[in-house]
C-alpha cells in the first residue's frame, strides 16, 4: 500500500526521536507526522530539528491533552488533505516499536488493506515483568468479556488504521490512554474489520520513564473498560 503517513504523539522525547523520523521516512512512509503534545520547553529543540526534515510535519498543542487527543489532533490533520493518504500508521516516540515491527504490520496492509491492523506484542519476552504479562491477560480477558471479541493486546500503541475509519475515530471519547480501547470497542459496535498481527519482543528500558507508553495500569484500563460498559444508553 502506498501514501501511508507515520503518526507519532510525542511528549517529552528523546533526541533519539529525530533519527528515528529519518528511518521511517527511508521505508515506504510517505510523510511522518508529530504531534507535541505540550512538551516542556527544554525538548523545543528536538521539534526544531524534527521540523527541518523534509515531509515531517509537526503539530504543536499549547498544554498537554493525553494520547487520545493527540491522536485525534493527527487524524483531523490527514483528513484535511483530502485524499493524499490511504491509511495512517500510529507508532511510538520513544522507540517502543523496531523498524522491522512497522514494517511487518505495512506488509500485512497489502491483505488486511480496510480496518485496523493491530501490532500484538510479545509479552514472553525476557523484558515483560510479571505485572506487565498479567496485566495485558487480565484487560485482555475483560475485553472480551464484556464484547465477546478476543483481543490479545488492547492497549498496543503500533496500529495501521485505513483512511476510511478517521472519520468515526475522530469522534470517539477519550483523550489519555483510554482512548486506545474506545477505539477498538467503536469499531467492534461498527462492525470495522480489526486484525492481529504479532510483533516482535516488548520494548521496554529498565529504569527509565516512558510517556505514553502503551503498558498502563490495568485496573484503571479495566476500571474505564466496566464504566464505558454500563454507561446507559442513548434511546
Amino acid at each position: 500500500m502506498k501514501n501511508i503517513a507515520a503518526i507519532i504523539p510525542a511528549y517529552n522525547p528523546q533526541h533519539s526521536l529525530i533519527t528515528y523520523v529519518h528511518q521511517l521516512l527511508a521505508i515506504t512512509i510517505s510523510q511522518v507526522i508529530i504531534v507535541n503534545d505540550g512538551s516542556d520547553q527544554k525538548y523545543a529543540g528536538v521539534f526544531e530539528e524534527l521540523k527541518k526534515i523534509d515531509c515531517c510535519r509537526v503539530l504543536e498543542h499549547d498544554h498537554n491533552i493525553g494520547k487520545g487527543g493527540a491522536l485525534k489532533t493527527a487524524f483531523a490533520y490527514v483528513r484535511a488533505q483530502r485524499g493524499m493518504f490511504q491509511g495512517v500508521i500510529t507508532v511510538g516516540a520513544h522507540n517502543q516499536h523496531t523498524l522491522q515491527d512497522v514494517k511487518l504490520v505495512l506488509t500485512m496492509t497489502k491483505v488486511f488493506s480496510e480496518g485496523i491492523v493491530l501490532g500484538v506484542r510479545n509479552f514472553h519476552s525476557s523484558d515483560s515483568t510479571f505485572l506487565s504479562y498479567w496485566g495485558n491477560r487480565a484487560t485482555s480477558l475483560f475485553f472480551e468479556a464484556l464484547y465477546h471479541r478476543r483481543l490479545m493486546d488492547t492497549q498496543t500503541g503500533l496500529r495501521f488504521i485505513s483512511i476510511n475509519e478517521l472519520p468515526w475515530l475522530i469522534k470517539v471519547k477519550g483523550e489519555r490512554y483510554d482512548y486506545d480501547t474506545n477505539m477498538l470497542v467503536a469499531a467492534l459496535k461498527r462492525k470495522c474489520p480489526i486484525f492481529e498481527v504479532e510483533i516482535g519482543q516488548l520494548r521496554l528500558k529498565k529504569n527509565t520513564v516512558i510517556q505514553y507508553d502503551e503498558i498502563t495500569n490495568a485496573g484503571s484500563i479495566i476500571a474505564k473498560m466496566l464504566k464505558n460498559y454500563l454507561k446507559p444508553r442513548k434511546t
